[in-house]
């Protein structure tokens, strides 16, 4: 992991994070893209102190992205980054005094390339640290790993003689016994047990790709979800898997990883699967059209990198809330006096993302 000095602030009106010009340049080696993501959050019917809370691109360098800063401003209030240190989380944290108008803007730009698993020969990967991967092995409050998940993990790998087995029966009973619900809000709870118990196993990204998460974990696979947006168009012809303009407000979208040994963290994403089942035209496409087939394929082992990721974090604590912790933070959050606001709520919560592709050069 690849880490640099942040810049803070603790009672400016701006501050921000960023790597060195020489980092930024990287960006420029084959099969990198880079992109500026704009997040601007106002509250609209304020109460007493407000705090906003955003979701920065992720604080550590991975295969798929470097972020190159994030700077953000909260005129007439205080903001700074809070780091997590673990699970790429950073908090861009600002409280606005009374009478203020609360709106906290954030600019975060990154270096993306297409992540692919080489999966056909023996794995040679090195080895992940101990403590990492056991991070990735335990139960949070939406994602148990006992009883009826464990059970189902069980069940579901039951044939299954390696990790790399494991992982796959788990991706294709995900892509062959999930819906996804056009309906669910935002991008859905991620509440794994519910869906089990319930045997309601439709939802969209926050809960198809956590219950995969989920039931690896109980498998004894370390797992973990990567919360992000995504930034951009397709360049492999599926109009639901991008973005259509600069617009991403409602781009949210939730992937997932699995360790496998020998092959490192493996990108997987089945909800997508279903989202082009879903939404490619005509529409309610079968499990054995060609487009379908080929995207089941791709998304075992590759992500497009049209998409900027978070953090991988769960049940977080945002700084100085006097709220219970959120399952995971994907999306602004805000309270005021009068408690913790709705985050996909217009009428009190008004907020915009855009995304633009850009170009860093050595100016």
């Amino acid at each position: 992991m690849n880490r640099r000095d942040f810049l803070r602030s603790t009672g400016a009106a701006s501050a921000g994070l960023a790597f060195s010009k020489t980092e930024c340049l990287r960006a420029g080696e084959a099969g990198w893209r880079t992109f500026e993501v704009n997040t601007r959050a106002e509250i609209l019917k304020p109460a007493g102190a407000t705090r906003v809370w955003l979701p920065p691109a992720l604080l550590i360098e991975t295969p798929f992205q470097r972020t190159l800063s994030n700077e953000f401003s909260a005129e007439g209030g205080t903001a700074k980054l809070v780091d997590g240190n673990t699970n790429g989380l950073g908090i861009i944290a600002a409280e606005f005094p009374a009478g203020v108008k609360p709106v906290l803007t954030l600019t975060s730009r990154v270096a993306t390339k297409n992540h692919a698993v080489d999966l056909s020969p023996p794995g040679k990967a090195l080895q992940a640290g101990r403590s990492e991967l056991e991070r990735f092995l335990q139960p949070t409050r939406l994602l148990p790993t006992d009883g009826i998940v464990r059970q189902t993990a069980i069940d579901i790998t039951r044939a299954a003689t390696t990790d790399l087995e494991k992982a796959r029966a788990i991706y294709d009973w995900i892509v062959e016994n999930t819906r996804r619900d056009p309906k669910t809000r935002g991008c859905g709870l991620g509440n794994i047990r519910l869906m089990l118990e319930s045997k309601n196993l439709c939802g969209k990204c926050a809960d198809l790709n956590a219950l995969y998460v989920g039931l690896a974990r109980a498998a004894g696979l370390p797992a973990r979800d990567v919360y992000g947006i995504r930034i951009a168009k397709s360049e492999h012809g599926y109009k639901s898997l991008g973005t259509a303009s600069e617009n991403i407000t409602k781009a949210q979208h939730c992937r997932a990883e699995v360790y496998i040994s020998g092959y490192g963290w493996v990108p997987v994403d089945p909800a997508d699967v279903r989202k082009v089942v879903l939404e490619e035209p005509p529409g309610n496409r079968p499990l054995d059209d060609e487009m379908v087939k080929k995207a089941r394929e791709r998304l075992f082992g590759s992500w497009e990198m049209n998409w900027m990721a978070y953090n991988f974090s769960h049940d977080v604590a945002l700084p100085n809330s006097g709220g219970v912790p959120v399952g995971f933070l994907m999306y602004p959050q805000a309270e005021t006096a009068d408690g913790r606001i709705d985050s996909l709520d217009p009428d009190g919560f008004k907020y915009e993302v855009a995304s633009r592709e850009t170009t860093y050069t050595s100016n």
